[in-house]
């Protein structure tokens, strides 16, 4: 997917780029490839895939979620910034936080944001175990959302206690969504969740199969979830 490409079937998906917003996707290229060669982000880094399987897949969500209506998001694990940073390119006003367990990713990130111009960005450098135990950002977001992390029983743990209640937790999955989604069914339950949908589609020039899982918070999540750190990944939450 060339940048022009990407810039029609974006407009064809009801979302227009200005022109600001369309330096701001070539300067986060930029920045991208050159900071890869430092510190491993990405194994992806010729521009048009990076344009098709980083920047347009993490605008994806935004097909089936109206983000005009949401204020705080908190992506968990987002690396090289995937998806909240392209979100926030085509979202302006939101409220970015991220959560990244490598320090490396983090400094990244804020000359990322500096480059770009980016205001209401927060980054921070902590394991999301004990991030989702903290005061002041525990079941504090209206979205809460993770790409290519975990399995989503692991992830559930890591995301929901994040989402305040009457919020969301977006996953973004490959084609092994649905297995992911039978197995983490009990966890999303303990942890206050629910499923409401799972959209299914293929990126623009590709088989390959991807999926959107939104999940509402409905309930308060125990206090003693997220476990320790470790604990989720190692003993996931089945029934």
């Amino acid at each position: 997917m060339n940048e022009q490409t990407f810039i029609d079937t974006l407009k064809e998906s009801g979302i227009t780029l200005t022109d600001k917003q369309i330096k701001q996707f070539e300067t986060y290229f930029e920045m991208l490839v050159e900071w890869n060669e430092k510190i491993n982000l990405t194994a992806v880094t010729e521009k048009e895939e990076v344009y098709l399987k980083h920047f347009f897949d993490s605008v994806t969500p935004s097909f089936y979620i109206d983000f005009n209506e949401i204020e705080t998001i908190c992506d968990v694990g987002a690396g090289a910034g995937f998806p909240s940073i392209p979100l926030k390119i085509v979202y302006p006003h939101l409220q970015i936080t991220i959560v990244d367990s490598l320090n490396k990713r983090i400094k990244f990130l804020n000359e990322l944001a500096a480059s770009l111009d980016l205001d209401q960005v927060n980054f921070v450098h902590d394991r999301a175990e004990t991030f989702g135990k903290s005061q002041q950002y525990r079941e504090s977001f209206d979205l809460v959302t993770a790409r290519a992390v975990a399995r989503l029983s692991v992830l559930s743990e890591l995301c929901l206690p994040l989402v305040k209640k009457g919020g969301q937790f977006v996953a973004l999955k490959g084609s092994q969504g649905n297995e992911e989604l039978e197995d983490a069914q009990f966890a999303i339950s303990v942890l206050g969740g629910e499923v409401k949908t799972v959209h299914e589609f293929t990126l623009p020039l590709e088989e390959s199969m991807r999926q959107i899982i939104t999940i509402d918070k409905l309930r308060q999540t125990p206090k003693k979830y997220p476990r320790k750190p470790g604990t989720p990944n190692k003993e996931p939450l089945t029934k």
